[in-house]
């Protein structure tokens, strides 16, 4: 997998819009994140804190992220290393989980928080993000069903 860096298109790398690279570079921001690709995957590792202040910052990387990744995918979000994640960051995710599932294309939430899992199944979004214990279980998951659907 190879770090998201803010370079011209001609990268092999995914590339953030300057706007978004700034923003989770603000010494002030709550939110750290990084992105990388895996073939037609993309991973978001996100840390920190989500919440009201800096969910359009959240809602631009799940989106600039979400774009880049080609069916079958998978879209994986990795939130383990976050301390804290708003309802807004679910909402967030749903919402892209909806676009995604339009382009055929699944989002895999990463977690080991029980709060994680019991906020997904209260608001019903089980369905829309599945959740894995680690990233590779998320993108083991994807290998199966792209092996599967070729036979």
């Amino acid at each position: 997998m190879s770090p998201v860096i803010a370079e011209p298109m001609s990268s092999p790398h995914l590339t953030l819009s300057t706007r978004l690279v700034y923003e989770l570079g603000d010494p002030h921001s709550t939110l750290r994140a990084t992105t990388d690709r895996d073939g037609a995957a993309v991973l978001i590792n996100a840390g920190g804190e989500i919440d009201a202040c800096n969910e359009h910052t959240w809602r631009r990387l799940v989106g600039e992220a979400a774009n880049v990744v080609t069916p079958p995918g998978p879209f994986v979000v990795d939130v383990t290393g976050l301390d804290f994640m708003g309802c807004c960051a679910f909402a967030v995710l749903a919402d892209e989980a909806r676009r995604c599932r339009q382009r055929g294309i699944d989002v895999r939430l990463v977690s080991r928080e029980p709060i994680v899992a019991r906020i997904v199944d209260a608001c019903g979004l089980n369905g829309m993000l599945p959740i894995y214990p680690t990233a590779d279980a998320a993108l083991a998951m994807a290998a199966r069903h792209v092996t599967a659907s070729r036979r």
